[in-house]
């Protein structure tokens, strides 16, 4: 494509890279996205980049095509970590109905149970707060955490046997009181 002398040079680039590649760019963000306006705003961002480094796009060094899906795929995957990161919006929050009612029982509940959390294995605990408290599958607890699944499920039957142990312990200590 040639060395590039300025930003009229770098705008025909991207025009030229849009209409080259614009389509399948555009499909698979889409298809890794699952939202098409999400998937524009990528494409979008991924050509703003293209622009950024357009000597280096035409130096003939790689794949340009290669160049754009790899920045498709990293924006793809920043903007699934900063979502997972950011706290719920405000509209989230509004659109559930208040609750009503006494909650002491259920704070007195949870107390309990994270004090028996703190008695049982690191291991055990984090394998239950993946599965129970982050609401995680078998499989993503398992990538979260770096072990198989089948040593999630274990930990986790062993943990669920070894919580009820000691919510057993704190009942009959309860009741002896």
């Amino acid at each position: 494509m040639g060395e590039t002398r300025g930003p009229q040079d770098a705008e025909t680039l991207i025009r030229a890279l849009y209409a080259e590649h614009g389509r399948s760019l555009l499909a698979y963000a889409t298809r890794l996205t699952g939202d098409r306006a999400a998937a524009e705003d990528v494409v979008q961002e991924t050509l703003l980049r293209a622009w950024k480094h357009a000597d280096d796009l035409t130096s003939g060094k790689g794949s340009v095509r290669g160049w754009l899906l790899t920045v498709v795929r990293n924006l793809v995957t920043d903007r699934a970590r900063a979502r997972a990161v950011r706290p719920a919006e405000v509209a989230d929050v509004a659109d559930k109905p208040p609750v009503e009612g006494d909650h002491s029982e259920s704070v007195v509940n949870t107390m309990v149970v994270m004090d028996a959390l703190d008695k049982v294995s690191p291991e055990h605990r984090e394998v239950l707060v993946q599965l129970y408290y982050r609401g995680r599958s078998v499989a993503e607890a398992a990538k979260e955490l770096g072990v198989p699944p089948g040593t999630v499920k274990s930990r986790s039957y062993y943990a669920l046997r070894a919580l009820r142990a000691v919510l057993a312990e704190k009942a009959a200590e309860v009741s002896h009181d």
